[in-house]
């Protein structure tokens, strides 16, 4: 069961919004996972692993203050193990991820994101078609 939680919806949006405007501003760099972690070998990790660490802290910083736990899978955890590593093709393929072409891209109106955008989201609108209704 899923409810409308729109305070919460917004000051997460906010969040991101802050995070990648602080990144960009003080760092020069764009918010984007994939580009993230995938630069974490250069001699620049130390901002990488600062700002994936501050992600995980701040995720369960929010489940320890709303007295929240982490929900089930809804899923087989190989079938999930798939879906991750397919995610992680679509992002080389995609040159960057959904974080990266969705807040930061289309934030610079960029041409290559709003592509990316829309077709991240035809295909997953199109995955939970064929996972709820055909297969």
């Amino acid at each position: 069961m899923t409810s409308f939680t729109p305070i919460s919806g917004l000051a997460g949006g906010l969040l991101i919004g802050l995070s990648a405007t602080l990144l960009l501003w003080g760092n020069g760099r764009i918010v984007g996972i994939s580009g993230i972690i995938g630069g974490i070998r250069r001699g620049d990790a130390l901002w990488r692993l600062g700002f994936l660490v501050a992600m995980g802290v701040g995720g369960m910083t929010v489940l320890w203050i709303s007295d929240a736990s982490l929900p089930a899978p809804a899923s087989d955890p190989l079938l999930l193990i798939i879906a991750g590593l397919l995610v992680g093709v679509g992002t080389r393929l995609g040159s960057g991820c959904t974080s990266g072409h969705g807040v930061c891209g289309l934030a610079r109106l960029s041409l290559r994101s709003l592509v990316a955008v829309v077709v991240f989201m035809a295909v997953a609108m199109a995955t939970v078609f064929i996972v709820r209704h055909v297969i």
